[in-house]
């Protein structure tokens, strides 16, 4: 066999952060505080980077060593970004909307050892402080009061203000880990996703790539998902690869203020799960906004109403591309950008799809243990694996995840000969009725492109001569008189007869998990305590 002789360097984020620092240094990270924004170009940033180092290296922070963040996301956030897991310490972002119990979990199960908090969070984070057994300090953003956490806790810019900016960060073995984040745990407790160097330097490659985000030094980038999720769906070291400029939300993520940074900082791109546009879009039904600088919008986290990318279209020329993925795809699987050779006006019906597979992913469709067609018709759940899926959970074997070495997603749908998935419902959401399917993800959409709902989620409810149908719970407009059977009339032209609902629930607010989506689990739970309102047409 002839031997390769070309070079091998090690694929970390150290590289990342280095290319960064070097090649675009006038490229700025702006974080925004409510009336004006603050800003650091890479230079300073980075400096501050080998600073945090320093200063974590002095606290006794060691390789492999896990130092969580429990932040908003700043500037603060994306230092800890890159010192951690640079410096060979590992960085584990905690779900600031989590449960106490939840959070307490993560971190004893993760054991973590230092916390950095941003002040605005100290009573969020104080709930748990007694029942954390491994973390031995605290790091706190800002000069808020931080007496909650009844502990000595060191601040930021006191810990770092001394310390050199010059540190020599480690060779790193690729395959070392870099970052962990926990699912958000719709089912038992969450399970830990570790993600190497090795996967997010490919992950962000593919990122910045024409295929998927196609970031570059002219874009400024808003990334609204937290950068909790997901390593805020890879886009901190995507776009610090790129050189594109940051523009950070920090904790300021209703309508109001987010158009006020829109407009005042003028991104070209953001990424959000879809409850933030729908709040943008209600927001300027009633108040000037300026979204011309936006040139596209990457959405994710569950599926995106059409009526929502219609409207986006329609009303601001910004079109949505849906994107698919999970906490254990780094996130990127998949992204809905239409084929070539498309006329433009029947892009929509590719951009509505889930996504076409990434290259880099491999995807399978199962039924059991027999492999799919691409048709776009044959239903299975879909299977993936690749360089940035995991393929196994920190400290929870969790077979049932696995296959063969593919990770099951749990997503069943279909997936056409081009390679674009549409994904029908979640394995636990799905409602079998007469022995036939119904996809509540389709029946959701098609309910909130009603021009007087908000919001719409479906569950499964039992029925003595169909075994299952479903039950909507539709969120109106303030003062909308719509009914039930005026919204059975609407579907009856968009949906098959035997899936319109004869259960309806009007109710305030669907329910949301930690990361933004449809939480079904509390309807579900509702629903059986009796405490849903339930209309039968």
């Amino acid at each position: 066999m002839m031997l390769s002789t070309m070079q091998d360097r090690p694929l970390t984020i150290t590289e990342i952060f280095k290319h960064g620092r070097k090649i675009y240094p006038d490229s700025e990270v702006i974080t925004f505080m409510g009336d004006e924004s603050r800003r650091a170009a890479y230079a300073e940033v980075a400096r501050r980077v080998g600073k945090l180092a320093h200063a974590l290296t002095k606290l006794g922070v060691k390789s492999s060593d896990r130092v969580a963040t429990f932040c908003w996301n700043n500037q603060e956030h994306l230092e800890a970004y890159f010192a951690v897991p640079c410096m060979g310490a590992v960085m584990h972002t905690l779900n600031l909307r989590l449960f106490p119990d939840q959070l307490t979990y993560i971190a004893n199960h993760a054991e973590d050892k230092i916390i950095i908090v941003d002040d605005s969070l100290v009573p969020l984070l104080a709930r748990v402080v007694k029942d954390l057994k491994t973390v031995e300090k605290y790091i706190v953003v800002g000069n808020g009061d931080a007496s909650a956490l009844g502990v000595e806790v060191l601040r930021y810019e006191e810990l770092i203000e001394n310390e050199d900016s010059d540190f020599a960060f480690p060779e790193i073995d690729e395959r070392q880990a870099a970052a962990m984040c926990y699912t958000s745990g719709t089912t038992g407790h969450p399970k830990g996703v570790v993600y190497s160097h090795r996967s997010n330097y490919l992950h962000s490659f593919a990122a910045t790539s024409s295929m998927l985000l196609a970031l570059n030094q002219s874009d400024r980038v808003l990334p609204i998902v937290p950068m909790f999720h997901a390593n805020a769906w890879g886009l901190p070291y995507a776009c610090w690869m790129a050189g594109a400029d940051f523009l950070m939300p920090n904790r300021f993520l209703q309508a109001e203020p987010l158009c006020k940074f829109i407009a005042a900082e003028r991104p070209t791109f953001s990424g959000a799960v879809p409850t933030i546009w729908n709040d943008i879009l209600r927001y300027a039904e009633n108040n000037p906004v300026d979204l011309s600088s936006v040139k596209r919008i990457i959405c994710g986290g569950s599926a995106v109403p059409r009526v929502l990318m219609e409207k986006f279209e329609q009303r601001y020329g910004i079109p949505i591309i849906q994107a698919w993925g999970m906490t254990e795809t780094s996130p990127i699987g998949a992204m809905a950008i239409p084929p070539k050779g498309i006329d433009p006006e029947e892009e929509i019906e590719w951009r509505v799809k889930t996504g076409r597979v990434a290259m880099g992913v491999e995807l399978r469709l199962m039924d059991d243990e027999t492999e799919l067609p691409w048709d776009g018709e044959s239903v299975g759940e879909i299977e993936v694996r690749g360089p940035w899926i995991t393929g196994s959970y920190y400290g929870d074997d969790a077979p049932e995840k696995f296959h063969d070495g593919w990770l099951r997603t749990g997503d069943v749908g279909t997936v056409n000969d081009k390679g674009f998935i549409q994904i029908t419902d979640r394995a636990k959401d799905v409602i079998k009725s007469g022995g036939e399917w119904i996809s509540t993800v389709e029946l959701e959409n098609t309910i909130m492109g009603h021009p007087e709902v908000i919001e719409a989620a479906v569950i499964s409810v039992p029925d003595e001569k169909w075994d299952e149908r479903p039950l909507a719970c539709v969120v109106l407009k303030e003062g909308s008189m719509t009914t039930a059977t005026e919204l059975r009339d609407y579907l009856s032209k968009k949906v098959a007869k035997w899936w319109i609902p004869e259960r309806w629930s009007f109710i305030s607010e669907v329910p949301k998990t930690s990361v933004g989506k449809f939480d079904k689990k509390v309807l579900r739970a509702r629903r059986e305590k009796g405490e849903l309102e339930i209309i039968s047409e």
